[in-house]
């Protein structure tokens, strides 16, 4: 019987694929990428041969249809995208939702996605926490952003190395200069950093040394108080 499995992929370290992943990858008959010539790099690592298609935010409108026909007719289909979990900031939630609609199984499984350990990894607290994701890059940003700045819990978001520096600026303005902050860049990857002090500190670490890769930043909420004084921690 067809049904739909959101598959994890690694964020960089491609040991840290499951078990389990491996074997569903292996065993489906059609495997929906994000961009097929990195999933080709994943699955060529561990002797995977399996159909795959492009499954990606400028084509899931119209693809998804013909993929929940092909689950009912007794497909099981695998989603992955680039890195990490299907849906959290990457394609997946219409065609579960498509899927859900139609009575189609859907299993998710467990597995990588950058922003729980860059949580943990903060020293901010991550018994409560409130994930934004990708800021919205024109209209509503400032909204947002001043709306972020009244949550009491830590706040996750994602960023690019394009705009890494103009967020942290737009956060100090907001936020006030000495709001704490952890910044994790290649996560799991050879030239992983975390970065941790107050907005203005690593501010001022960035404009040292030009920020390459994706970036997952962690921002302490209201609630927290930290009157450590410590300069800004930086990991390799």
């Amino acid at each position: 019987m067809g049904r739909l499995v959101l598959v994890p992929t690694p964020i960089g370290n491609l040991g840290d694929i499951t078990v389990r992943a491996l074997e569903v990858l292996g065993s489906a008959g059609l495997v929906l990428a994000e961009d097929t010539r990195t999933t080709s790099v994943l699955l060529n690592h561990y002797g995977i041969k399996v159909p795959l298609q492009s499954h990606h935010k400028f084509n899931e409108h119209k693809s998804v249809q013909a993929v929940c026909d092909r689950i009912e007719q007794g497909t099981v289909v695998a989603l992955v995208s680039d890195a990490g979990t299907p849906g959290i900031s990457d394609p997946g939630f219409l065609l579960v939702r498509r899927c859900l609609e139609r009575n189609i199984e859907v299993e998710t499984l467990p597995g990588a996605t950058a922003f729980i350990p860059a949580l943990v990894n903060s020293g901010l607290p991550c018994d409560r926490f409130c994930f934004e994701g990708f800021l919205p890059l024109k209209k509503g940003r400032q909204k947002r952003i001043q709306l972020l700045a009244a949550e009491e819990r830590t706040v996750v978001l994602y960023e690019s190395p394009y705009r890494i520096l103009k967020t942290l600026e737009q956060l100090a303005a907001v936020f006030g200069t000495e709001r704490r902050v952890s910044v994790s860049r290649e996560l799991t990857k050879k030239f992983e950093e975390t970065v941790r002090g107050s907005l203005s500190s690593v501010i001022e670490h960035f404009n040292k040394k030009p920020p390459k890769g994706e970036f997952v930043i962690i921002v302490a909420g209201t609630s927290f108080r930290d009157h450590s004084g410590e300069e800004p921690v930086e990991e390799d």
